[in-house]
């Protein structure tokens, strides 16, 4: 997607609040002629000449003198405004008859159709938010859950703009004296103090691998947490599932295979959603369908950042729930291992798991010989017993769930990455501080280290739209929704 510049001369109008019956539809104009274009259908006030951020009831006629609606027309005018430009928004009666009659009557008196994200691109190239601020409006409509708002209003207030910008300036004054010693390099001048240039680097440095760090979370908050719950047939996860939602979701049964497809619903823990995926049991299929069950359930587990296995304590022996474990771990997957049915067998001890070639444990929990040397598959603090059937221990399960992924306390202050983007551009700028570090360790010339610095420079001004950004703005905003 492209916009010219007389695109975005244009006055353009869309509906700013979701297709379908309501009580009331809100439509937006943007643009220079956007009063004017209301007010040649507006019976009312003359809206070009009311006061900025007022508003006004009348009536909307066609060209026959029919009336569509009776309206509230808001008014603000530019700079003023979210665009920066004149804009307007017409609140009428949420039949989507009217309001596509309506849209018709304002394309008729000169508006255009916006395009997906215009209305915030105009926002940005008029210097109403940066590009950071710009994406997380996007990131805001789209929240769930109120970790991912929290991060995404705090982003387009400004806070990790701010951050980025003061990074930039600690690093523009020094990249400022190197460029002033090249220019009198004939002197043999030195205006930069190389051992504060190099503590301020290594301290940018820093920050930047801290809010790389970040991503993980943030990517969290934004998009969920893929969360399957595994294990073999008649293990209890289907009821582990419908006690964690606490409703009957999953269908529970004491025939081996009852889950044959996946299920998937979403649990809100203190903010963050996790997308919960309860699978068939891991076993050699005994159908067909059941085959194609497993085959799913592995290819979610693959896909998974948190993995929940269980498994009945009772039926399933020591070296069983190591082998399962083994085969189902992924490289930068996060476990939990669930101790189901300890209502039945209350004597069971969970640390057996740690260690299965103590002694003292007796045969009876294992199926053939016992491993000789102690697990480290599985971390301590990620086994929990518990009774789904009975919800013993499902509250401490949450908890375990939450820990598992969120590091970090999420508030108003938090400076936390959730767009892959601006993960992509922070990396190449710490490289290119490493490459600094590098250079100054060295003793490289002055103008080696300028280019580095000014490297780093462009990186983090491509994350608030300073620097390099115009290729990328189509397909930015065309991810957004109409009439944002």
């Amino acid at each position: 997607m492209s916009y010219s510049k007389h695109d975005l001369n244009d006055t353009i109008v869309a509906l700013a609040t979701p297709p379908g019956v309501g009580a009331i539809g809100v439509i937006r104009l943007s643009g220079s002629e956007a009063l004017a274009i209301v007010q040649k259908v507006f019976g009312g006030k003359n809206l070009t000449e009311q006061p900025s951020h007022t508003l006004h009831f009348g009536t909307i006629k066609n060209d026959d003198g029919q009336v569509l609606d009776e309206v509230l027309v808001s008014v603000f005018k530019g700079p003023n405004s979210y665009t920066g430009e004149h804009t307007t928004e017409v609140s009428c009666h949420g039949s989507p008859f009217i309001l596509q009659k309506i849209i018709e009557l304002f394309i008729e008196k000169g508006a255009r159709l916006a395009q997906p994200g215009e209305f915030t691109l105009r926002a940005f190239l008029n210097g109403k938010m940066d590009l950071s601020q710009a994406e997380a409006v996007a990131d805001l409509i789209a929240s769930t859950s109120e970790g991912s708002h929290l991060v995404a209003i705090r982003q387009m207030r400004g806070g990790f703009s701010h951050e980025i910008q003061r990074l930039r300036e600690e690093l523009l004054n020094f990249a400022s004296l190197i460029e002033l010693e090249l220019d009198f390099a004939e002197e043999d001048v030195e205006f930069a103090n190389r051992g504060q240039l190099k503590a301020l680097v290594a301290h940018i440095h820093a920050l930047l691998q801290s809010l790389i760090r970040s991503f993980k979370l943030g990517n969290v908050l934004k998009t969920g947490v893929p969360t399957v719950i595994a294990g073999r047939p008649n293990a209890g996860k289907s009821t582990l599932l419908n006690a964690l939602l606490n409703e009957e979701r999953a269908i529970v049964s004491p025939i081996a295979g009852t889950t044959r497809d996946t299920v998937e619903e979403v649990l809100n823990i203190q903010g963050v959603e996790f997308r919960l995926i309860d699978t068939a049991g891991i076993r050699e299929a005994q159908d067909q369908i059941e085959a194609i069950g497993v085959e799913k359930t592995m290819e979610k587990v693959s896909q998974a950042a948190l993995l929940v296995y269980v498994f009945d304590v009772v039926e399933t022996k020591l070296d069983e729930v190591l082998a399962d474990v083994a085969s189902l771990q992924r490289e930068g997957m996060e476990l939990l291992v669930v101790c189901n049915k300890m209502d039945n067998l209350p004597s069971y001890k969970p640390e057996w798991l740690l260690n299965p070639s103590d002694p003292t444990i007796p045969d009876f929990f294992f199926a053939n010989a016992r491993p000789i040397h102690p697990s480290s598959l599985i971390p301590h603090p990620s086994i929990i017993t518990l009774s789904a059937k009975h919800g013993m221990n499902v509250p401490y399960l949450k908890e375990k769930l939450y820990d598992a992924v969120v590091t970090q306390k999420v508030g108003t202050e938090s400076t936390i990455v959730t767009n892959a983007r601006h993960l992509e551009a922070l990396q190449k700028a710490a490289a290119s501080l490493d490459d600094v570090l590098h250079g100054l360790d060295s003793g490289v010339t002055s103008d080696f280290v300028a280019m580095d610095i000014r490297r780093a420079l462009s990186y983090l001004g491509e994350i608030t739209g300073e620097v390099g950004v115009e290729d990328l703005l189509g397909n930015i905003f065309g991810k957004f929704c109409i009439g944002k």
